[in-house]
């Protein structure tokens, strides 16, 4: 019986993985190509975009749940409902860890690696929504500066990349370096994903033994104003050290729990 679950769920998993691409694909060669047609505004056309993201990532969410790949578990959503023009962390376990935060978080911005420009599967989305590269970080300050104005809400993993399972958190001080100049509080956002799965280096089709639980929680916010003094660089690197101390102890606290 585990045997025959195993396999629907490796199955289950390729249907999503392929439904994901597809769909991103059909998006933006039918989808987006329509919104000139009604938004003549760049950016309004930008935030319809991103809603439209929202509602097909929640669906897709929606669908790996009903398939039996994994169940979702959110403490605190309530928060998120109220976000308005704040920088949202969170840690990074799982590949899929921005498809549930954006179907969650209707007016979410992102900032992404300049190589996911190259992946036809979503580049189109990219484009269409407007989310932010990463390749100019001189010029990606004033960007997200405009854009946590308009109220959106800006997604950042501050690892960078997904971390390992049983790895150390290692963040790097772009989402604090961000936080203070822009001078914005921090959302924090806690993820864990058991078993682990969709790690990094790890393939699609080496799936859990059983369907894996994803497990959001939605924090306190945590307030840089202590942290705006003199010197920029000194407090850039005390509010990541702070920051990454605060998800360590968060993570420890819950799998202690």
């Amino acid at each position: 019986m585990a045997f025959i679950n195993k396999g629907w769920r490796l199955i289950a998993t390729a249907c999503c993985f392929f439904i994901f691409g597809f769909g991103g694909l059909l998006m933006t060669l039918f989808w987006f190509p329509l919104y000139p047609l009604f938004y003549r505004d760049l950016r309004q056309r930008k935030q319809a975009s991103r809603v439209a993201v929202h509602y097909s990532f929640k669906g897709f969410i929606w669908l790996m749940c009903k398939l039996g790949v994994m169940q979702i578990k959110c403490v605190g959503l309530s928060k998120l409902r109220q976000l308005h023009g704040k920088i949202i962390i969170a840690n990074h376990p799982s590949l899929i860890d921005v498809v549930v935060l954006i179907s969650l978080i209707k007016n979410a911005d992102c900032v992404v690696k300049q190589d996911l420009w190259q992946n036809v599967f979503i580049r189109g989305i990219i484009k269409a929504t407007g989310y932010l590269s990463n390749a100019d970080p001189e010029a990606l300050i004033s960007q997200c500066n405009e854009s946590l104005e308009q109220g959106n809400n800006l997604i950042i993993f501050p690892e960078g990349t997904r971390t390992k399972p049983n790895g150390k958190l290692n963040f790097r001080r772009g989402a604090a370096n961000l936080a203070l100049r822009c001078n914005v509080n921090v959302q924090v956002i806690l993820i864990q994903v058991t078993p682990s799965t969709l790690t990094k280096g790890q393939p699609w089709y080496q799936i859990p033994s059983k369907k894996f639980t994803f497990y959001l929680e939605v924090k306190d916010e945590f307030d840089v104003s202590p942290y705006n003094t003199g010197n920029i660089s000194l407090s850039v690197r005390k509010l990541t050290r702070d920051v990454e101390q605060n998800f360590v102890q968060e993570l420890n606290n819950e799998l202690t729990s």
